[in-house]
């Protein structure tokens, strides 16, 4: 099994790396499409700037590493909901249900779903506009994900990707794996690295890039219509590199392995490689409360982030993120309430996010 996780770990390591170095042009900053992939709609990794790429499980590791989606121990939903750079009236929905099919592994599906609300519709002869009309942007993704032994969970997962403008639109599939190991006293050592988001090229298409040409002097009575095809654009792919480390702080008065202490900090350490953007740098730290309370805080770093003209992401300063969940009964659902904000450049006025989860 350790040679197995070994092989899995050098050929996604090696695929990560060949993608990088062909595809990692940072002269074409800005130019892949399918922004939506990058953007995660859960609170509990929004408060740590998506740094959980090592430790992250659950449902929520469909958008962050896929191999976490094997920590589901039995059934687990999550819904979350959020306003993306407040002010522009754009809004995240999403929902997603692992299950845990034995020793087979777990499956997850998520919906995510965009809404940017009513948007004006102009032209050369009507600047003031005559209408409206509302983009739709649809992300449906399958995920499985697999405990191979105590220390080693892995998974991938495939995501279409529907976007949509009026009445010209792009459809794509993205790919996803990751591998997660555990390691160390208590497993307190968690190593993550996830390769995400390669798939196809998309390209937009429509009648919405017909436009009537001049009338032909053969015979001026009628026009001709001609479509003037879009240029194809890649997907936002990234491979990331996550380590975190977990301090009992209380470690002296438990009374035995299984027990958890009152008091956890996990330090976080993450390294994101964008194909499109520039390089990410992030640290992180988790403080837990009897499992109960937890609050997060995270500060993401790339070249020329302290300038608005050479910054190639709108998010500045430091996440911030809390969690308050519970166990109803000896075998009911873990229930868990988070939330998480993200400070924006202006215009926009930060990133809010809430989620809630039912976990068996």
């Amino acid at each position: 099994m350790r040679h197995n996780f070994i092989k899995s770990f050098v050929a996604l390591l090696a695929v990560g790396i060949s993608f990088n170095v062909h595809a990692g042009n940072k002269d074409r900053s800005g130019q892949a499409g399918a922004p939506e992939l990058v953007i995660n709609p859960w609170a509990r990794t929004t408060g740590l700037f998506g740094l959980n790429t090592s430790h992250i499980g659950g449902v929520e590791a469909m958008k962050s590493n896929i191999a976490g989606l094997a920590q589901v121990s039995s059934t687990d939903i999550g819904v979350s909901r959020g306003t993306y750079l407040s002010g522009t009236d754009i809004n995240i929905n999403n929902i997603a249900i692992g299950q845990k099919l034995g020793e087979a592994g777990v499956i997850g599906f998520n919906l995510m779903s965009m809404n940017f609300g009513d948007i004006t519709t102009t032209d050369y002869f009507n600047p003031e506009g005559y209408g409206s009309y509302r983009p739709q942007f649809l992300n449906i993704q399958l995920g499985y994900s697999k405990q191979f032994s105590s220390h080693v969970n892995a998974g991938a997962s495939a995501t279409y990707v529907s976007e949509q403008v009026g009445n010209i639109n792009a459809l794509g599939v993205a790919f996803d794996g990751g591998i997660q190991y555990i390691t160390g006293k208590r497993d307190k050592f968690h190593f993550g690295i996830t390769l995400r988001n390669l798939g196809s090229n998309m390209r937009f298409s429509g009648t919405g890039f017909s436009v009537n040409a001049d009338k032909p002097q053969s015979n001026p009575t009628f026009a001709v219509s001609q479509l003037y095809p879009a240029d194809k654009f890649s997907m936002p792919t990234n491979l990331n590199f996550g380590a975190s480390y977990d301090f009992y702080l209380d470690e002296n008065h438990v009374s035995s392995a299984d027990s958890m202490p009152k008091h956890k900090l996990t330090g976080i350490l993450n390294f994101q490689s964008n194909s499109f953007n520039n390089d990410y740098l992030g640290v992180g730290a988790v403080y837990g409360f009897r499992d109960m309370f937890l609050f997060r805080v995270a500060y993401r770093y790339e070249k020329g982030i302290g300038s608005a003209e050479s910054s190639t992401t709108m998010y500045s300063g430091i996440a911030l993120g809390a969690t308050v969940q519970k166990r109803f009964g000896e075998n009911g659902p873990l229930v868990s309430l988070d939330y998480s904000f993200r400070p924006t450049q202006r215009p926009a006025n930060g990133v809010h996010m809430m989620s809630i989860r039912f976990a068996r």
